[in-house]
């Protein structure tokens, strides 16, 4: 009876455990429970290990690419920077040679707009005259001599001093006209200028040399000629400061001539008359006619042209606009007595104030006497020309 209870019991107890379900224990997988072998254990390791080295190759691997990446992206930067900076550097020089050649061409045409109103300004600049006198030993001051004029000492005397001064200089231009002298037995003396004495009016002693520059901006725009009378011939053309005459050798000045005319790059001449040149010399005389003269001058200036006037005196007083215009145009104003006389009939006395009367009417009214003489009708002798 008590194995029965007991086989009952223990079927009751393999029911109970069929009935519970999933409410009675599992058993343990016997695997789990039973001890890994040192094969399983070296298979578990190298599977490890292998899964480790897969891990630390995706890690290089992932690195080695985020490393490509990067450098590439450096590469890229650099390149992309590299090209910006070049593009940029030729764009930068593009514009500064584009800046650089436009200021070449704003310079070159401001030089040439420069050069071109230099030039206007040249041709635009008025026809200047130098004026001058001289000292005659034994006679004194002469009348003053227009610009080209021949001033010259009477035969057998000579020239002691010189002075000189500008006519029609342009208005707002600096500078002015100087001279020295060369003064026989005391050498070159300091310079004058503008109207001053050069040499001794009072003395005796001979000049045997002149020098003569213009200063200032005078000297940029023009140019003063001279020449001297020495041994009966007159001395080739010497400027800006060079001396005229031969010094030291016993010479004397007997006679002066001063031009003053603009400065073109090329030879100058005095009174702005080519020598080499055809010519026509134009002379007119009795005049002048508050009728006549005018319309010579009006023709002459639409043609170019100038001439010699010989002034009778007392028309002088007549008509001394018309005179004023001849010197303006740049004519030469000359002498053919005050009253019209036959000089050859008249005494020493009669000559000379029918001379020195009209230089004294043309100095008093443009500044300067006449250089030259024509006689009344052609006529004179040994006593006019003396």
């Amino acid at each position: 009876m008590s194995q029965l209870r007991g086989g009952e019991n223990s079927n009751l107890n393999r029911d109970s455990g069929r009935n519970t379900g999933g409410n009675a224990p599992q058993r343990p997988d016997r695997r789990a429970e039973r001890p890994l072998s040192e094969r399983e254990i070296r298979e578990m390791r190298a599977r490890k290990v292998r899964k480790m080295k897969l891990m630390r190759r995706r890690r290089r691997i992932l690195l080695l690419g985020l490393l490509a990446v990067c450098v590439l992206t450096g590469v890229l930067v650099a390149a992309v920077s590299g090209r910006v900076r070049s593009w940029k550097a030729e764009k930068a020089a593009v514009q500064a040679a584009a800046m650089q050649e436009s200021m070449s061409a704003s310079a070159a045409e401001a030089e040439s707009l420069a050069a071109a109103e230099a030039e206007q300004y040249r041709a635009n600049l008025p026809d200047m005259g130098a004026i001058y006198g001289i000292a005659v030993n034994g006679v004194g001051w002469s009348h003053f001599f227009a610009d080209n004029s021949y001033s010259m000492a009477p035969a057998n005397s000579y020239i002691t001093a010189l002075r000189a001064t500008l006519n029609g200089q342009p208005e707002g231009m600096s500078g002015t006209i100087r001279y020295r002298v060369n003064l026989s037995g005391t050498g070159w003396l300091d310079w004058q200028e503008n109207g001053n004495e050069a040499g001794d009016s009072a003395g005796s002693m001979p000049l045997e040399g002149i020098a003569m520059e213009l200063t200032g901006d005078l000297a940029t725009y023009y140019e003063v000629l001279y020449s001297v009378l020495q041994d009966s011939q007159w001395t080739e053309w010497a400027s800006d400061g060079a001396e005229a005459g031969a010094v030291g050798v016993g010479l004397h000045v007997d006679g002066v001539r001063i031009s003053v005319v603009k400065r073109t790059g090329g030879e100058a001449y005095a009174g702005n008359i080519d020598p080499n040149r055809p010519m026509v010399a134009l002379t007119y005389d009795d005049g002048p006619s508050p009728t006549v003269t005018p319309r010579i001058l009006k023709c002459l200036q639409d043609n170019g042209g100038r001439a010699t006037f010989f002034m009778v005196g007392k028309q002088v007083i007549k008509s001394p606009d018309v005179l004023k215009q001849m010197v303006a145009q740049g004519c030469e104003v000359a002498n053919h007595t005050f009253d019209h006389k036959d000089l050859a009939t008249l005494d020493t006395t009669a000559i000379q104030n029918e001379v020195s009367s009209t230089n004294d009417k043309l100095n008093a009214l443009v500044g300067h006497g006449a250089s030259l003489v024509r006689p009344p009708y052609g006529s004179y002798n040994s006593t006019v020309k003396s």
